[in-house]
């Protein structure tokens, strides 16, 4: 009977640490003694040393220490800390006392779930030599229940340890769940292999798949045999294998060879026949760990870099992807609608764009397609954010070079400030502004979405992102960052906080004089801790809602700040109306010369003023301390020739 929870931290190749655990008197010691000395104990102490099983007990040669524990109630929190660092664990009842059995369900598994232990647990039913065979019942019918109600119980086993009746078996199916266990390839339930298990082996058959003609033939099965298992299949084998999926699945097999529902099928045949270790040595040879995600042996190394550098997908990366768009755009039509897009990422775990902060953050057609400008654009972004899972989904999807190779590692922004240009071609800008100033309406027109009256306020960070046009013909990506009003005293808290910032964008409702004065000081607010921290930003100001009246002293107030702080005037638009005054391209111009339209914060410039006292009475300081020197060594010169001449 199997079942099922794993632990996604057990390694196939570290000790095995199984916990056996249940009421007093239902058998742990003995069991553990009768599996390591293979005989029976006569005195057995209340609570066993953590013992070490032999290697050779189990097929897979891995080493499992056992841990024996108290039941008492002065032991419990030292039963917890060691159910906790469980990789399984065993809970034990005794066959000839019924009421040990009912205490699994009404204790011991939910005192599992509340310590919350969540790995494969192995019910042992101990001291079968002693159960009254007159009142034996099946051990299927008693344990169904109970293993529909806890799902996290792999297999249930009799044994006798004093007659030696399935004593190893009971550990190798503890280590076996560990090793190969069963909840993340199989839904008990449904009956059916999980989905990111399906996606796993769907990769898989396609990097096997080398003619790319959707089904492996007799050759491409043989060296996936021999990849995996290291044996090759014989003729025979081979036409065994297909003649079991034909019987069970006709459209498992055609003409070229085994098709994926066929090789899908056969791992479904194997998990239900107990066969685990087959499709689990598959997983590992491709690279998989028990969360069925690639190992981080495969995958990116961990990215050094400063708190203002970037990280960009190369050149190598970005044809990639283009070559990955065409491919399947089946219809043709220059875009990947919902279903082409699923199909696209059928071979990673689950499609990285499902969810915040990448759904609907890029640009898409009428129909809900991504355009190939969108698609670039959501790579750009996830990079940008988190390089080691878009790197992860650039192989899940069949990018085969150096992992390093994908992504590159931009400039400080610093050296950037000092030679006056930016290499980057993805530049982050920060959008700023009180409430209901129309930022959320900015981020919605860059990526296409039409203007609504309806006033949404937002609670949490959002993005947009697009490709910008340049006019010299290339293409830059602009990812902006909708910082909401309140969240700004929390984001300004961390030192660092500006440093992955290309541009600030401070956005104002152009007809409301409040609104103006809040963006101002969030400006002030903003430049003093780029100032503070050596993050400084260029910045510019959006004056939106233009189709509105401005309030009377508008033109007066942007002129007197941007003068004030040295940086352009407001740039006025209107959504509603559909007039951008090239504000994209004027926020990546502006992110491109990080030196310019920097803010200087009345404070800044009297830092910078002390700065120029301070260097210049430096400079004085240096030059009387030379004229003194030089005077000093005229003097001794003088002496000299004095005492010669007398």
């Amino acid at each position: 009977m199997a079942g099922g929870a794993a632990k996604s931290s057990s390694s196939s190749t570290g000790v095995v640490r199984i916990v056996v655990a249940g009421d007093r008197g239902t058998g742990k010691s003995s069991l553990i003694i009768t599996a390591a000395a293979e005989s029976f104990p006569t005195n057995v102490p209340p609570v066993l040393p953590p013992t070490r099983l032999p290697e050779d007990m189990f097929p897979e040669h891995v080493p499992v220490t056992v841990i024996d524990t108290s039941s008492s109630l002065e032991n419990r929190g030292k039963l917890a800390d060691e159910l906790k660092r469980a990789d399984a664990v065993v809970l034990t009842y005794a066959c000839d006392e019924p009421s040990t059995l009912d205490r699994l369900s009404t204790f011991w598994l939910p005192e599992l779930r509340r310590l919350e232990v969540k790995v494969p647990v192995i019910v042992a039913g101990c001291k079968l030599d002693l159960r009254d065979e007159q009142q034996a019942v099946s051990l299927e019918l008693v344990m169904s229940p109970i293993m529909q109600q806890f799902r996290e119980i792999e297999t249930c086993i009799e044994c006798s340890a004093y007659k030696h009746i399935q004593i190893p078996e009971v550990f190798y199916y503890a280590q076996k769940a560990v090793l190969h266990p069963t909840a993340p390839l199989f839904d008990q339930e449904a009956q059916t292999l999980k989905p990111r298990c399906v996606r796993a082996l769907k990769r898989i058959f396609i990097l096997c798949d080398h003619d790319r003609d959707g089904a492996l033939s007799d050759a491409e099965l043989n060296d996936f045999q021999v990849k995996c298992f290291n044996a090759p299949l014989q003729p025979s084998e081979i036409v065994g294998v297909k003649r079991v999926v034909q019987e069970k699945l006709p459209e498992g097999v055609n003409e070229n060879g085994l098709t994926l529902t066929g090789f899908l099928f056969l791992h479904a045949l194997f998990i239900e026949k107990g066969r685990l270790e087959t499709t689990w040595t598959v997983l590992r040879r491709y690279g998989y760990n028990n969360d069925i995600r690639l190992g981080d042996d495969q995958l990116l190394a961990p990215i050094k870099r400063t708190p203002d550098q970037s990280v960009e997908l190369t050149s190598e990366a970005v044809e990639f992807l283009r070559g990955v768009f065409t491919l399947f755009d089946s219809d043709g039509d220059g875009a990947l609608n919902a279903h082409e897009l699923e199909d696209l990422f059928s071979t990673a775990p689950e499609s990285p764009w499902s969810e915040a902060p990448y759904a609907n953050a890029a640009e898409k057609n009428a129909l809900g397609g991504l355009s190939l400008d969108g698609f670039l654009s959501e790579w750009a972004f996830m990079t940008l954010l988190d390089p080691v899972l878009s790197v992860e989904n650039l192989i899940y999807i069949g990018y085969a070079g150096d992992p390093s190779s994908a992504v590159r590692v931009t400039r400080k922004r610093r050296v950037d400030r000092k030679k006056q240009s930016s290499d980057r071609n993805v530049f982050q800008c920060f959008v700023f502004g009180p409430k209901e100033a129309g930022k959320s309406s900015l981020l919605h027109s860059f990526i296409g979405r039409q203007f609504s009256e309806v006033y949404t306020p937002t609670t949490e960070e959002r993005y947009a992102v697009n490709t910008v046009d340049q006019p010299d013909g290339t293409k830059k990506t602009l990812i902006l960052r909708e910082i909401p009003e309140d969240a700004i005293g929390k984001l300004l808290v961390n030192k660092d906080a500006l440093a992955a910032c290309d541009i600030a964008v401070f956005v104002h409702d152009s007809s409301n004089a409040s609104s103006w004065t809040r963006a101002t000081e969030l400006l002030v607010q903003v430049a003093s801790h780029g100032e503070s921290t050596g993050y400084e930003v260029p910045c510019l100001i959006v004056a939106a809602k233009d189709d509105l009246e401005p309030y009377p002293t508008a033109i007066q107030d942007s002129t007197r700040v941007s003068q004030d702080m040295g940086i352009e005037a407001p740039i006025p638009i209107s959504t509603k109306l559909g007039d951008f005054n090239n504000v994209f391209r004027r926020i990546v111009r502006a992110a491109e010369h990080p030196h310019l339209s920097i803010p200087e914060t009345e404070a800044g410039k009297s830092r910078k003023q002390y700065h120029r006292v301070l260097n210049r009475s430096l400079m004085v300081v240096s030059v009387g301390a030379a004229v003194a020197i030089v005077g000093l060594a005229a003097y001794r010169v003088y002496a000299t020739k004095k005492n010669t001449s007398s």
